[in-house]
């Protein structure tokens, strides 16, 4: 099994060798978690925090970016132009003190060259992400609570997991 499967978690370990693994990641940093939901343009790629962010209140909080790309599942289209983060807003969001990120994308950085600033930049200040969600469509609301557990494995920096949101009323 590849350890970065369908809809799965990056943590420090995926980036830097001396960063947290899975084993060391608590799982309130996981689960459980208030959430913010911003829906992008469809037609959007580079997503910069001019574009969408609006001062939200994040500190402590799962931000999940819903792009629509997820319609594009199971399709070469997926792989190919998809929505990504800048690295200015990987930095609003560090300076914002999110504590989970998640898009509907392939990738959370621009794959078209080899550098991953946003995963250098989220990941050197512990804060995890999840890349390939689906259905953030129908999330309308932002009183949400997010969970993405996965296993706590050593020497892992990536495992898939099983997202989903529970909505308060």
């Amino acid at each position: 099994m590849v350890s970065n499967t369908g809809t799965y978690i990056d943590v420090p370990f995926h980036r830097y060798v001396n960063g947290k693994a899975l084993s060391e990641t608590s799982i309130d940093k996981m689960a459980g978690l208030e959430g913010i939901i911003v829906h992008i343009d469809e037609n959007k790629k580079e997503i910069d925090e001019d574009d969408v962010f609006d001062d939200l209140a994040m500190e402590g909080k799962t931000v999940l970016i819903h792009t629509g790309w997820d319609q594009y599942w199971n399709t070469d289209q997926y792989f190919e132009n998809h929505p990504y983060l800048t690295e200015k807003v990987a930095q609003y969001l560090v300076d914002k003190r999110a504590s989970l990120v998640g898009i509907d994308s392939v990738n959370i950085d621009d794959t078209s060259g080899k550098g991953r600033p946003v995963h250098t930049t989220l990941l050197g200040r512990e804060i995890l992400f999840v890349e390939h969600l689906c259905n953030l469509k129908e999330i309308s609301t932002e009183n949400f609570l997010f969970y993405a557990v996965a296993p706590k494995i050593k020497d892992f920096g990536t495992f898939l997991v099983r997202t989903f949101v529970e909505v308060s009323n």
